[in-house]
């Protein structure tokens, strides 16, 4: 899946997006184009569990 994450705009948002996406899935492949400000991630989660993950943590994202 890839999200686009409009407040993502430094490498610390990038390592918090990271972790967030790691504790929901800790086996996730994630690859970071932070200045697109969009994140691809190889997971058996449900784009929904991202979602609401990255929302709670103050990082609203939307699908690409």
């Amino acid at each position: 899946m890839k999200l686009w994450i409009g407040n993502m705009k430094y490498g610390g948002c990038a390592r918090g997006v990271t972790a967030i996406i790691h504790d929901i899935d800790s086996n996730a492949k994630v690859d970071m184009d932070l200045a697109a400000k969009v994140v691809s991630i190889e997971t058996i989660a449900s784009v929904e569990q991202m979602t609401a993950a990255l929302a709670k943590a103050g990082f609203p994202a939307q699908v690409q």
